[in-house]
């Protein structure tokens, strides 16, 4: 087995940067969900409820964020920390520390994105700030992430979007590409489902260590076309991936392994990178 793509997302919801490698941090890959966008209530946003975020492109140079979109020109965001106080915004039920981006990120964004896009502002992950992952499913253990859903890494295979695109074309739906799903790391594997009995994932030398933790559970994001933002069909492919049952003890749409980082923290992770995995007890 081995990687096949890295991507990453420096905004939360925004368009993720396909990568050829990337340092692994405790947290995620470098950059990872480093910001995110949060309404007056400083209560995230994401395309669950404002889907044209998916139209807004993202760049990484050595000293900016860029923000790019076909409405506007492109917005610079510097990479060095802003000055201005510490806010207390929520993702799902975390409160995390954050730094206020400027005003002309706001502004920008209703420029691109028009009304629906008011009252929003965007925000970056304070570095004195740990946000703990949930300790459920971490074996005695700890992580923390940034402004990630839950966990630092989501991994994906290709049998397994192989499979689904099966389904649903049985139905006559259209298959989906990979990035519906928004992954970290997508893992050749001609096995469908193979990641959902997976206990750790390691690189062929032994730089890096992952820990497959949960089944990711998927929304209503994965029925948006992340080019174009719109909904070709819209209970596709939660729908299909219900009817899978891919988890069978759980209940909802699952699809991909979120998962922590055992060992390697500094280390690159490349595609191409070759890995073995270990399968969890039965």
């Amino acid at each position: 087995m081995q990687i096949t793509q890295l991507n990453i997302y420096p905004v939360k919801s925004l368009k993720g940067i396909s990568v050829h490698h990337s340092e692994l941090q405790e947290h995620g890959l470098a950059w990872d969900r480093r910001w995110m966008l949060v309404d007056a209530q400083q209560r995230f946003v994401t395309q669950r409820q404002l889907p044209a975020l998916a139209t807004v492109e993202v760049a990484l140079t050595d000293e900016h964020l860029v923000l790019s979109h076909p409405n506007v020109e492109p917005l610079n965001v510097p990479l060095a920390e802003p000055k201005g106080n510490l806010r207390l915004v929520s993702v799902w039920n975390d409160h995390c520390k954050a730094l206020p981006e400027s005003d002309e990120v706001s502004r920008w964004l209703v420029a691109a994105l028009g009304e629906q896009a008011q009252g929003l502002s965007m925000v970056r992950f304070a570095n004195e700030f740990t946000r703990a992952v949930e300790e459920d499913f971490l074996d005695g253990g700890s992580a923390h992430t940034y402004f990630s859903d839950g966990y630092p890494f989501l991994i994906t295979t290709t049998g397994s979007l192989d499979a689904l695109n099966q389904a649903l074309i049985a139905k006559g739906q259209a298959p989906i590409p990979m990035n519906r799903f928004r992954p970290n790391i997508v893992v050749k594997s001609d096995e469908a489902w193979a990641e959902d009995r997976w206990a750790t994932l390691t690189e062929a030398s032994g730089t890096f260590q992952l820990a497959l933790r949960k089944p990711c559970k998927r929304c209503k994001i994965t029925t948006i076309d992340q080019h174009t933002a719109a909904v070709p069909a819209p209970a596709e492919p939660l729908k299909t991936l219900i009817e899978l049952n891919t988890q069978p003890n759980q209940k909802g749409a699952h699809f991909g392994q979120n998962a922590t980082l055992l060992n390697g923290e500094g280390s690159v992770i490349r595609v191409g990178d070759r890995l073995v995995a270990v399968t969890r007890d039965a």
